[in-house]
């Protein structure tokens, strides 16, 4: 061998031993990098456990808290259906009422009325009957002659 293909093969082999080199960092720095993206991810799966865990906690809560108002909307409406029906109730009752006893008792009011103005007429009737006498006067009745 000569001199210049001794001096290729070292050159060769410089070149081999310097991509050798390469590829050990790119793999310390892909393992380097393997380790810091697994810690990422384990801090990652930490912060995000507790607050998946409260969103949780709050997505039920909220759930629980509108069943509870459909529950008083629900009772409300209740109340306020049987308060409607009541109130219907007492102004039918007060209905029948006023067209059913108060109309008898006005026409007893009314009957007793017309009758105190049959006594009254009655005895107005008198007192004209009365004044249409000739007054004779008490000393002209007395006398007797």
């Amino acid at each position: 061998m000569s001199g210049t293909g001794e001096l290729f093969l070292g050159i060769i082999a410089f070149a081999v031993l310097l991509m050798a080199l390469i590829q050990l960092g790119a793999i310390f720095a892909g393992i380097r990098l393997a380790r810091r993206v697994d810690r990422l991810a384990t801090q990652l799966d930490q912060d995000i456990k507790p607050l998946l865990a409260n969103l949780t906690a709050l997505t039920n809560e909220a759930a629980r808290t509108a069943a509870l108002a459909t529950k008083q909307v629900e009772r409300f409406d209740q109340v306020f259906a049987e308060l409607t029906q009541r109130v219907d109730q007492t102004l039918a009752a007060a209905q029948s009422f006023v067209t059913g006893p108060a109309c008898q008792g006005m026409a007893i009011f009314a009957g007793v009325s017309a009758l105190i103005d049959s006594f009254r007429g009655r005895r107005e009737a008198s007192r004209r009957r009365q004044a249409s006498r000739p007054v004779v006067d008490e000393e002209v009745s007395l006398f007797i002659g």
